[in-house]
């Protein structure tokens, strides 16, 4: 009685572990699916404000060419760096998403340039990825964890995340400070679209968040020929060695394991302006940690610096 029981238990588990396996896989599959050359439309429209007098923004749309490439691709660990083309010959490094399996280290975004670390416990993300995005220079912009999806033949993955203010507005816009964002990334017989339902925060120290508008937005991903996106990977080619020593740099700060708080601008330059020059000099780990030391700071010392 005693073996068949043991023989029973340890069928049980197998069938678990096959059935984690495959839906890990899965998972995976979904992921680099997003790799690729794509058209992408960007389209973004205020739904609902709260308070009656509110002054709805004009809708955005744009388009775009943009190469996504698996940068690393590890069983627990995917990183897609995104470029993007304009005019069919100038090349912009833009955003990198990377998926964690199971992954219990994340940075929150709170505000005002700063983020909150946090340990999650192990059965709160077990089975799951969490998606960390980084800005054009590689600093932190969101991040959060939850499982994908595949049913009736859907794959998709959907997060809830607070974020810096989006790059269309950040520059324009000083009545919000915070987007929740609301994001579902779906793989399609085309491509993918990144779906969002974002609400745009007012929150101050000691009290609640305000609610100032929710949109909704759509970024779809149309895949075209990889040729199209041939001047993105021959400018990879030349660039990739270098992003590698600022990822390096990067993942220094982040194990420090502590909160963030990152200045906006040192000597009259925001972050990304510094790593421009960086990269001209072909800097190493060091010299690209002592820049990007020159920004971390705490966040009164960021909110008096503001105040300037």
């Amino acid at each position: 009685m005693k073996k068949s029981i043991i023989f029973l238990m340890l069928m049980v588990l197998g069938t678990t572990i096959g059935f984690s396996q495959k839906k890990k896989d899965l998972d995976r599959q979904a992921i680099l699916d997003m790799c690729g050359c794509y058209e992408v439309t960007f389209k973004y429209t205020e739904t609902f404000a709260p308070e009656i007098d509110y002054e709805k923004k004009l809708d955005y749309t744009s388009k775009a060419l943009e190469l996504a490439l698996p940068i690393i691709d590890e069983d627990d660990k995917i990183s897609l760096q995104h470029l993007l083309v304009i005019n069919d010959s100038t090349v912009i490094k833009h955003w990198r998403q990377d998926w964690l399996f199971e992954n219990q280290k994340v940075y929150h975004y709170n505000k005002d340039n700063s983020w909150t670390f946090a340990q999650l416990p192990a059965s709160e993300v077990k089975g799951q990825w969490t998606q960390k995005v980084y800005q054009v220079d590689d600093s932190p912009r969101y991040s959060g964890s939850s499982t994908w999806v595949h049913f009736d033949g859907k794959h998709y993955w959907e997060n809830r995340s607070d974020s810096p203010l989006p790059r269309r507005e950040y520059s324009k816009r000083s009545d919000y400070n915070v987007m929740s964002r609301g994001n579902r990334q779906e793989i399609t017989s085309t491509g993918w679209v990144h779906e969002q339902d974002n609400d745009k925060i007012v929150r101050k120290d000691g009290e609640t968040d305000v609610l100032l508008a929710q949109e909704k937005g759509y970024n779809i991903y149309k895949k075209v020929a990889d040729s199209d996106c041939k001047v993105a990977a021959d400018w990879w080619a030349t660039h990739k060695d270098f992003w590698a020593v600022a990822r390096d740099a990067w993942d220094g700060v982040y194990n420090r394991e502590g909160d963030l708080t990152l200045l906006k601008q040192v000597d009259g330059q925001p972050l990304f302006m510094h790593f421009y020059q960086l990269e001209e000099q072909g800097a190493n780990k060091a010299q690209v940690l002592e820049t990007i030391n020159k920004f971390i700071t705490d966040k009164k010392q960021a909110k008096n610096a503001e105040g300037k």
